[in-house]
């Protein structure tokens, strides 16, 4: 397969799985009811991550992102941003990269504001971009593994755990994440 065909098939394939994914987009009563199970599941690899959650000063939940592509790849999943256990708006991730990138997968996250000025931050952005500048320390892929007392003094924890799909994945990202209406 040549690289013009390679980046043909990788457009028609993002295109196919984004394009449901809008289409298909959830209504809050939706995510309100997968973010619950995802946080179920995300208890239950550590009871820790529980007593975590509770000193937290607000946690996004996604808890579904799917992520494919061949050469050219791209992401979308939408969640919420819980203050206090209560749900208090919804969000989207998104991102895209180019690079030696093949197949689809789908995985949860969670970001953990552990600071109440991380928080303000956030909230106040019109759309916010993880990278080196926001701080973020990912805890563990599979959020199974532990964490110790210089991760928890970071403003902001991320989680990556529940890994479906198969993907090859060499590239460079940021992933944008923006208040929705629902």
């Amino acid at each position: 397969m040549s690289f013009k065909q390679a980046f043909a098939a990788g457009g028609l394939m993002l295109l196919g799985v984004f394009g449901s994914t809008f289409a298909l987009a959830d209504s809050g009563t939706a995510i309100d009811v997968s973010a619950r199970d995802s946080l179920n599941s995300f208890y239950a690899l550590d009871p820790a991550h529980k007593e975590l959650a509770a000193k937290a000063a607000g946690m996004l939940v996604f808890p579904r992102i799917t992520k494919g592509g061949v050469g050219i790849a791209g992401e979308h999943g939408e969640g919420l941003l819980q203050i206090g256990g209560k749900t208090v708006g919804y969000y989207s991730i998104t991102a895209a990269s180019v690079g030696l990138t093949i197949g689809v997968a789908q995985r949860s996250e969670i970001v953990m504001f552990m600071t109440q000025v991380a928080l303000d931050k956030f909230v106040q952005s019109k759309g916010w971009t993880v990278g080196a500048e926001t701080g973020i320390a990912v805890v563990s892929k599979g959020a199974g593994g532990k964490y110790d007392s210089k991760t928890l003094q970071k403003p902001i924890l991320g989680f990556v755990y529940g890994e479906k799909g198969l993907i090859g994945d060499l590239s460079l990202e940021g992933s944008k994440i923006t208040k929705i209406d629902k």
